[in-house]
């Protein structure tokens, strides 16, 4: 019954409990317990909105950084890693197989801050080898959400 009710609010978090209930044939009273005790575990995190930055006035850049970087002694990627999440830049850090070893997602208002925070507070970092930092051009879809008007209305089949 978990598994279902977290895939029902990570599809779409505005759900409520009554909703949700209806949905699987069962009690609004045993799915408000289990939401708040996923909430204390820690297994709900956040709950989010996926917003078309594109069809804001405001610009801002997203870019996809590549880094390589050398394993600390018993710590291995994690602390670098720790060093890095901690930058309000920095929305998604992932460690990743390949050439690279993270991938960071970085938001800013433009390309000249992306490249100030690669020179200036992620290249510096004692362990960071290299970079590669990729502009994104255009989102199409995000969070299993298509960010184009022509399905506008249209909402995904949910599978549980």
């Amino acid at each position: 019954m978990l598994n279902k009710i977290l895939r029902l609010l990570e599809d779409d978090g505005r759900l409520t409990p009554e909703q949700i209930a209806t949905m699987l044939g069962t009690e609004t009273s045993q799915v408000k317990e289990l939401i708040t005790q996923a909430e204390k575990d820690g297994l709900i995190l956040k709950y989010k909105a996926v917003v078309n930055w594109d069809k804001i006035a405001e610009e801002q850049v997203w870019a996809i950084i590549e880094v390589r970087v050398t394993p600390q002694m018993k710590a291995g990627f994690d602390a670098i890693a720790e060093r890095i999440y901690k930058f309000p830049e920095a929305r998604t850090v992932m460690l990743v197989s390949g050439t690279y070893d993270l991938a960071i997602i970085v938001t800013a208002r433009n390309m000249h801050e992306v490249a100030s925070f690669v020179t200036h507070r992620l290249a510096p970092i004692e362990g960071v080898q290299g970079t590669t930092t990729h502009f994104l051009l255009k989102r199409y879809k995000e969070d299993g959400v298509v960010l184009d008007d022509k399905n506008k209305g249209m909402r995904q089949k949910v599978v549980l």
